[in-house]
């Protein structure tokens, strides 16, 4: 393993979190497991980023699966691919609880690692699907 903690940019740092929520999801492993065969495909530690976003996303998944079934029309998490669910749930992380990464650079990288990872479809969904959450918090909070 490396001895030497390795920086990796912010998108790497979603990336190696969608990669570890997903394969929670679908095999049970627990994280720490995950982490480890992470580390031995990417020849890097998940960073600080990584294993916090993981961490939160976890802690508030029922809270966040909330909000992409109400602004998925027809669509609950549950039903979603789970590669699309934890893009989402990462990125509903950020637009929720990261006041320093702006709305926008949150919705894009989502986007992006949908049309890397599943297709221009799921690309779509998941922009509808943020872009109405964040239109949503931002019309509370302006009543707030």
């Amino acid at each position: 393993m490396s001895e030497e903690p390795t920086t990796v940019s912010r998108m790497q740092a979603r990336r190696d979190a969608m990669v570890v929520l997903y394969q929670h999801d679908i095999t049970g492993k627990a994280v720490e497991e995950l982490y480890r065969d992470l580390e031995l495909d990417r020849g890097h530690a998940p960073d600080a980023y990584t294993r916090e976003t993981v961490a939160a996303v976890l802690a508030a998944r029922d809270e966040i699966d909330a909000a992409i079934d109400a602004a998925s029309r027809g669509w609950p998490a549950h039903r979603l691919a789970a590669l699309e669910r934890n893009i989402l749930r990462i990125a509903v992380h950020e637009l929720r609880r990261r006041d320093d990464i702006p709305m926008e650079v949150s919705i894009d990288e989502a986007v992006a690692l949908a049309k890397r990872y599943c297709s221009r479809e799921a690309a779509a969904l998941v922009n509808g699907i943020l872009g109405k959450i964040a239109q949503e918090d931002d019309e509370h909070e302006r009543k707030a």
